[in-house]
């Protein structure tokens, strides 16, 4: 029995026979974020090591999502050949090394070519990590799904609040290199459910039922049609259709984390603290949004009101920045800060719009790929509507444009339909 046998069997307690699962589930999670933002805060002082300058401190910034987007591409292909387990134990590895390597970097190029080994584990373990969640927890994927997109959050507000200290206690490398010890405590559940797949497989070779901790059947390869599915997923509306959802909201999220300083400084006259002080509010509103809103999904007949509410979200943010700068600066940003409440939802759908391992694989990658490529320009973007313009009103209203966008495609996604029944 598969575990999608399992979940439609009735749901079962949490922890029972899949503890080591729920560990590496939560222990990956909390590693796909923390090299994204463990470097920002603490340039000067590694620029007293050696150059980076203001184009090199660009490029870095936009490493994460163009490594992301161009790895994702390969995951499935890899999933195919060596099984989900062993290719995520690999992507841990190059995080644990990625990290390494970058806290003992001698030049601004051992730098980079440390970052994109790290970037391109987390590019792996982002498109891996919901089948992951689909193979050994059918029947809790909203609840597992707010707990990672919750712990992957927290990894990414974590670092920037512990590296100047850090780096002032000791130095930059250790503040640097420091989060390869959560990649050392992903390795042992990942290592443990890879070593029981194995185990499984010889069990079944030799004609015995594969059994997990607890004495039951345990997860097994499914039989589907592994070649075609990435390529059907290209002629899939609901693909498409989630993959913009991910795509803009992606652009928002970037775009903010870039400009908002900026915007609140020059539109607004917030001062540099106020303004660092809201970034930290944008990034917090995240939290319960990535707690409650897969939890909400799975229980809800259609995610139609969901989407409403992170487009609304944007628009009053937005819409308070250009019509009432004056007003509460911590409104407008929570507002805006509430409307990627659309990514969480966004990682949950790849699982509830499929209906087999192979479907969530496929437009997990397609989803994330793509989705983080587009979501590369939103800085550039916003950057050049800048210059261009001299102000922050025409960029504004472009970021308007992307949160309506999402209404267009929200109403595909909110339809409860399943990839696989339009191949």
């Amino acid at each position: 029995m598969t575990p999608a046998d399992r979940g439609a069997a009735g749901v079962r307690p949490l922890w029972q026979g899949r503890t080591v699962a729920l560990l590496a589930v939560v222990l990956v999670g909390l590693n796909l974020r923390t090299a994204v933002a463990a470097l920002s805060p603490i340039y000067d002082r590694i620029g007293q090591d050696f150059a980076i300058g203001a184009i090199g401190i660009g490029f870095l910034g936009t490493l994460p999502p163009v490594s992301f987007a161009v790895v994702g591409l390969f995951a499935p292909a890899l999933h195919r050949r060596f099984g989900v387990e062993r290719v995520m134990v690999v992507a841990i590895v190059a995080i644990l090394l990625g990290h390494l390597v970058r806290a003992s970097s001698g030049s601004y190029l051992v730098l980079v070519l440390a970052s994109a080994v790290t970037f391109a584990g987390m590019g792996v373990a982002n498109v891996l990590l919901p089948p992951l969640v689909k193979t050994y927890f059918p029947d809790r994927i909203g609840l597992l799904t707010a707990l990672y997109a919750t712990i992957m959050a927290m990894g990414a507000t974590l670092p920037p609040l512990v590296a100047v200290p850090v780096a002032d206690a000791s130095s930059w490398r250790v503040s640097v290199g420091m989060w390869a010890v959560f990649a050392v405590l992903a390795l042992v559940p990942l290592v443990t459910l890879l070593a029981r797949r194995m185990r499984d497989r010889r069990d079944a070779a030799d004609g015995a039922a594969p059994a997990d901790a607890a004495g039951r059947p345990g997860p097994v390869d499914v039989p589907v049609e592994r070649r075609k599915g990435f390529g059907r997923v290209l002629r899939s509306p609901v693909a498409w259709s989630l993959m913009l959802v991910f795509a803009l909201t992606s652009v928002n999220a970037y775009a903010m984390f870039a400009w908002l300083p900026s915007i609140l400084t020059d539109v607004a006259g917030a001062s540099e603290a106020e303004a660092g002080a809201l970034l930290s509010l944008f990034s917090v509103m995240g939290l319960p949004a990535a707690l409650l809103v897969p939890i909400l999904a799975t229980r809800m007949k259609t995610v139609g009101p969901l989407i409403a509410a992170g487009v609304v979200f944007y628009l009053v943010g937005y819409g308070g920045l250009l019509l009432a700068p004056g007003g509460p600066l911590w409104l407008w940003v929570a507002f805006i800060g509430l409307g990627p409440l659309l990514f969480p939802l966004s990682l949950v759908l790849i699982n509830l719009r499929t209906r087999t391992h192979e479907g969530s694989v496929a437009l997990s990658s397609f989803v994330q790929s793509i989705g983080y490529g587009i979501g590369a320009l939103g800085p550039l973007v916003v950057g050049v509507l800048h210059d261009t313009t001299g102000g922050w009103t025409v960029p504004l209203l472009f970021l308007v444009g992307t949160a309506l966008a999402l209404t267009v495609s929200g109403i595909v996604v909110a339809r409860p339909r399943m990839l696989e029944d339009e191949w």
